[in-house]
């Protein structure tokens, strides 16, 4: 595919991967619409975009799932429709298992799981009626294999995979594709704000995602696996191998995570 004269919604598009994500696809021949829960941020990302005239700023949150029908309909009204959905908005998780409140797993799962599908099945009977559309999910290795301190955050991606699986098989048929984006260590704020036992924001920075991909590399290699429609895309430093390790031997990778420096 081409994004020539395509629509492309991105969420979380305020900062990090859909921040990027905005500014590269601003050079194509496109439109966008992004989409966050600061409006302030999002003007900001757009006056960073080529051709401002053609992108447009709608916040949503993914929360509050009773909202999304109506903010998709206005989405489709803003350029007439919609050809891309890049579900790239969501939240992480540093904590164990035995500190975390039962509040941080149901926050994870609303922002992640239950916002992701809620809009995106807002979205399914414009892309049926045009029997064309593609939803792109900016999912995570963790929702191939998990880590330690990441439980909610690896049961929201996980969860996706089998929603979107289903996805792509029911409706191959209208001619909607789906992408499922999996990163590894990407250097962006994504720590820093993931949510710790008590619900609270870490504040810091993670050693392995300081030294992870450049957002820009990783926008660049996440465009090129949307423009081959592939189904899953795997992106990362050496730890993009897990998921074929996975395959072979789940025991052996289990005891390089536990040997890893990952928190």
């Amino acid at each position: 595919m081409t994004f020539n004269n395509k629509v492309v919604w991105i969420t979380g598009a305020s900062s990090g991967i859909g921040k990027s994500l905005a500014i590269a696809l601003s050079k194509e021949n496109c439109k966008l619409i992004l989409s966050s829960r600061r409006k302030e941020a999002l003007e900001k990302v757009k006056a960073l975009c080529n051709h401002s005239e053609n992108v447009s700023v709608l916040p949503l949150d993914l929360a509050e799932t009773d909202s999304l029908t109506s903010i998709a309909n206005h989405a489709i009204s803003i350029f007439g429709k919609i050809d891309v959905l890049i579900n790239n908005g969501g939240i992480s998780q540093r904590s164990a298992i035995i500190e975390t409140t039962l509040e941080v797993d149901r926050k994870l799962m609303e922002v992640d799981y239950l916002g992701t599908v809620a809009l995106s099945k807002a979205l399914l009977p414009h892309f049926v009626a045009n029997q064309s559309g593609h939803y792109v999910v900016v999912s995570s290795l963790m929702g191939k294999f998990s880590s330690p301190l990441r439980s909610a955050y690896c049961g929201a991606k996980h969860a996706l995979h089998g929603f979107f699986d289903a996805m792509r098989l029911e409706h191959g048929k209208d001619q909607v594709k789906v992408t499922m984006i999996c990163p590894g260590f990407v250097n962006t704020n994504v720590a820093r704000n993931a949510l710790t036992a008590d619900g609270s924001k870490q504040g810091d920075q993670d050693e392995m995602t300081e030294k992870g991909l450049h957002v820009d590399v990783f926008t660049k290699k996440m465009l090129q696996a949307i423009r081959k429609e592939k189904f899953e895309a795997y992106i990362g430093k050496k730890e993009r191998f897990a998921i074929y390790l996975k395959r072979i031997s789940p025991r052996l990778l289990h005891k390089l995570v536990l040997r890893s420096k990952v928190r």
